[in-house]
């Protein structure tokens, strides 16, 4: 028998450290970036003020966080969903593009267009575009077994070159100095102002109502208990009935739904045209947004608070601290690893080999 420690499943993980486990994760993975700072020759507490302490200090800094913390917040909800039912949907970037391709066409082929109907049309055209988007992966995965990680991915890269031919040929500007941007939006096909002095708009309570519409899905309802079904025991979910593709269709769909409801929301939002730049690395840090949070939609509101306070944070941090954007990126990726650590020794035990084991070792 080996002579070296190894892991053993918990028979039930505990709910203390299940709660402890992302805030020791966050600590580590700040005192990890800290050193790493003061060996770049930048002040630790310079930049700890600057990352984790400012975005709280004023009104109008924290309500960036909230501006921040939407997109990432309804992402991440619909990719947990997924995740829960072992569907890993990596591509939320390119539904997010796809998304703010489909809500920008109605300013954009009707730029006259009045009324209040216009921002509500184009939210739900970008969430269909995501889902659309997604629907492509699902039929690869479901129909030929293509990995739905890959496939996902890879559809990413494809929508920033559909992104990059239409800003570039026919969506393009004719009046915008040769930039690859699209026309300003006209003032109904932007969502309304939802704090007066901010630009926090009313997309921001939609985010919370589709996390409290994924609590729902996933804790109380049949179909969600299938998902996770599906997800924890495959051959019981197919020896119970429960379609195992039907399970992959929903869960991309639904994630591909919520990455396109985001990308709608930023172009009709805080930015009010298409630009090449709307592709912010959202659907990637939504991942860690997820996991972060457990994959439970309370958890991820909480998750989605902490990073949009780290992407306001760093931010300043480069400006005040001259921090490279490259540190702000270690953050977030140190940020899923620790997590990942914290939670194995949460749902498993380090057993080490008794004594009379290792003298027969």
């Amino acid at each position: 028998m080996s002579a070296f420690p190894h892991f053993v499943r918990r028979e039930r993980a505990s709910l203390k450290a299940t709660i402890v486990a992302p805030l020791a994760a966050l600590a580590v993975a700040t005192l990890i970036n800290l050193a790493l700072y003061a060996v770049m020759g930048k002040s630790p507490g310079a930049v700890f003020h600057a990352m984790l302490l400012e975005p709280f200090l004023s009104w109008a800094a924290f309500s960036e966080v909230l501006l921040k913390m939407g997109p990432l917040l309804v992402i991440a909800q619909g990719l947990a969903i997924g995740f829960r039912a072992k569907v890993f949907n990596i591509g939320a970037e390119g539904q997010f593009i796809l998304g703010a391709i489909f809500a920008s066409a109605i300013p954009i082929y009707y730029p006259e267009a009045t009324g209040g109907w216009i921002w509500p049309a184009m939210l739900v055209c970008g969430a269909i575009g995501g889902a659309l988007w997604a629907a492509i992966t699902a039929f690869w995965r479901v129909r030929l077994n293509a990995n739905e990680i890959l496939v996902s991915l890879m559809l990413s890269l494809v929508a920033a070159q559909v992104l990059n031919y239409l800003l570039l040929g026919p969506w393009k500007d004719p009046n915008g100095f040769n930039f690859p941007q699209s026309v300003m939006f006209q003032y109904d096909a932007m969502v309304p102002t939802l704090i007066e002095g901010t630009r926090v708009n009313w997309s921001f309570p939609l985010t919370i109502l589709f996390s409290l519409a994924a609590y729902v899905f996933m804790q109380k309802s049949f179909l969600g208990y299938k998902l996770q079904v599906g997800g924890l025991a495959p051959r019981a979910a197919d020896y119970a009935g429960f379609s195992q593709g039907r399970a992959i269709w929903l869960s991309l769909l639904i994630g591909g739904f919520a990455a396109g409801l985001a990308g709608a929301a930023e172009v009709a939002g805080p930015i009010g045209q298409l630009q090449r730049s709307i592709s912010t690395g959202y659907g990637y840090a939504a991942i860690i947004v997820a996991y972060l949070g457990g994959l439970h939609p309370i958890g991820i509101i909480l998750s989605s608070l902490v990073m949009a306070v780290i992407y306001i944070g760093g931010d300043n941090a480069m400006v005040s601290a001259e921090l490279p954007i490259a540190a702000v990126r270690v953050f977030q990726g140190s940020l899923l690893v620790t997590y990942l650590i914290a939670v194995a020794f949460v749902r498993y035990r380090l057993e080490w080999p008794k004594t009379a084991d290792r003298k027969v070792a």
